[in-house]
């Protein structure tokens, strides 16, 4: 006898190996659906939660928009006048304006 055949398993063993491999197959696969299950049933609730602090914080977020939106020609004044200093102080427009990204508005 050669060594491949003294080496090959016996039927019975291979039916054995079959079905513990068959065996372990299915519990990956249950394992597999209940991580999936607990992990879709966890971003469920996150995003159920998520939502509900949105809803909470809507009108807040509302308020500040307006608030800014009300300050605004303020801001935008505040700002022409640093950009008409800083072209009269060109030490000032490479420190700030230049720093913080302050350009004149081009008009249309």
């Amino acid at each position: 006898m050669s060594e491949s055949e003294m080496s090959s398993p016996a039927p019975a063993e291979l039916s054995d190996q079959v079905a513990a491999l068959r065996q372990l197959v299915f519990t990956l696969l249950l394992a597999l659906i209940i991580v999936s299950g607990t992990l879709a049933a966890y971003l469920y609730y996150q995003s159920r939660m998520l939502g509900k602090d949105i809803t909470n914080l809507k009108p807040q977020a509302v308020q500040v928009i307006q608030a800014f939106n009300q300050d605004r020609p303020k801001l935008e004044s505040f700002v022409n006048l640093l950009i008409a200093y800083g072209q009269s102080h060109p030490d000032f427009q490479r420190q700030i304006l230049d720093k913080y990204n302050i350009r004149p508005a081009l008009k249309k």
